[in-house]
């Protein structure tokens, strides 16, 4: 150690009586060429008797009260530069900050920061990868999706928002049940052994979109694992079958709104929904099989499920008017879309005002061309005729235009910014 840095106590008598001696005669020469300068203060050991010649006079009467470690003016002065003491005491350092406190930072930083932020040290790894960061993610957008949803898999995501995305091949290699309760991955390239090796580890699903989707009996069984499914939409898709989508439905049990319109369906699939579906259910889209609906098929269906309040049979060539008195038994019916089916005839839907009270929305593209448009309405005035050109029943995205990260009326927190 240098022997001006040695503490106080290790120092010999004769050569802190020296070292002073030699800095008194050095300031004498300051004095008498340019006067006190006050660079002799900023020094790391400043002689006391300069300090008590040259200080005001409060801070010598303060040297003075101090102790015994004063007399024979053997007191050295250990003393921060002015710079330094500013440089220390100026703002707080993020290592200072609680987790909580950063971890509200945290929630408003976009995902792609976040991911760069969780490369920076270990601290911001942990809190970049926190669970409650995590909760719900919107990944549309995303290039190459597949990594990215391997790692958001794994961080106990909630809601998982993914529409229109290309999925790369991939197992999840997740050991436990995934923490998933609102998914849509609608109209995305997904393969099915992918798409089954995410609902495998699905217990907890509430809201579930996989429209368009290329499905399988696999994907179908990990469906059923999930009782608690209030809303499915598996608008478009195809590949499984009619026994496996029967299962399916007795063990949802709790359904309440279900899109199953314009899927590669024969009859077995058609009575497999009819014969099975929860009596609970409110919502209801079975359009787009025009020979595969039939009459039996809507009264087995309104017998079943008397409380449904959205109703789209759209499509269904084969019903006619004689199918009002079988869907008059659905006292609360609200909204009735029967467009494209050809065999009811106009005067026919006159009498809807009348058999369905509740009624307030009526789609009939198709059936109604421009120009009688305007009597209908005359006819049922209460009832608003074609406004709903597409169905939002148990989709994430309705048609009231919540886009951009909304999902179901949720919004998602983290989301990849173009």
């Amino acid at each position: 150690m240098p022997k001006h840095s040695m503490p106080l106590q290790d120092l010999p008598s004769g050569t802190l009586q020296g070292s002073m001696l030699s800095q008194s005669n050095k300031m004498n020469k300051r004095k008498s060429s340019d006067g006190f300068l006050s660079e002799g203060l900023d020094m790391e050991c400043t002689p006391t008797e300069s300090i008590m010649q040259f200080s005001p006079h409060h801070k010598h009467q303060r040297l003075l009260s101090m102790g015994k470690e004063n007399d024979c003016n053997q007191f050295v002065l250990n003393r921060r530069s002015r710079r330094k003491k500013e440089s220390t005491s100026s703002g707080i350092s993020w290592d200072h900050l609680p987790d909580e406190l950063l971890l509200r930072i945290l929630f408003y930083v976009p995902l792609q920061d976040l991911c760069r932020m969780s490369s920076v040290c270990k601290r911001w790894h942990r809190l970049a990868l926190d669970e409650s960061l995590w909760h719900s993610v919107d990944l549309e957008g995303l290039t190459h999706v597949g990594p990215a949803l391997q790692q958001v898999l794994k961080n106990g995501v909630h809601m998982l928002r993914c529409p229109r995305s290309f999925v790369e091949d991939f197992h999840f290699s997740g050991s436990g049940p995934l923490q998933m309760v609102l998914m849509d991955l609608s109209s995305s390239i997904i393969p099915p052994s992918s798409l089954e090796s995410i609902l495998s580890h699905c217990r907890l699903l509430e809201f579930l979109s996989l429209e368009a989707l290329q499905l399988s009996d696999d994907i179908i069984s990990s469906l059923s694992m999930n009782p608690n499914l209030l809303q499915l939409n598996l608008s478009g898709c195809s590949g499984f079958s009619a026994p496996a989508l029967a299962h399916m439905l007795k063990s949802c049990s709790r359904i309440e709104q279900l899109n199953i319109s314009w899927c590669e369906f024969d009859n077995d699939h058609v009575k497999s929904v009819v014969n099975n579906l929860n009596p609970a259910v409110t919502h209801l889209n079975l359009s787009g099989y025009r020979e595969g609906l039939a009459l039996e098929d809507v009264k087995v269906l309104v017998t079943r499920c008397p409380n449904i309040q959205a109703l789209d049979l759209s499509d269904s060539t084969l019903l006619m008017a004689d199918s009002f008195p079988v869907l008059r038994q659905l006292k609360g019916l609200l909204h009735l879309s029967l467009s494209r089916c050809y065999h009811i005839h106009l005067a026919a839907l006159t009498d809807l005002g009348s058999m369905f009270p509740l009624l307030s929305l009526l789609d009939v593209f198709g059936i109604v061309n421009d120009g009688h448009l305007s009597s209908l309405k005359k006819e049922l005035p209460r009832i608003s005729i074609n406004s709903r050109p597409f169905s939002s029943i148990a989709r994430p995205s309705p048609s009231s235009g919540l886009t951009g990260g909304f999902m179901w009326n949720r919004k998602c927190q983290l989301r990849f910014k173009l």
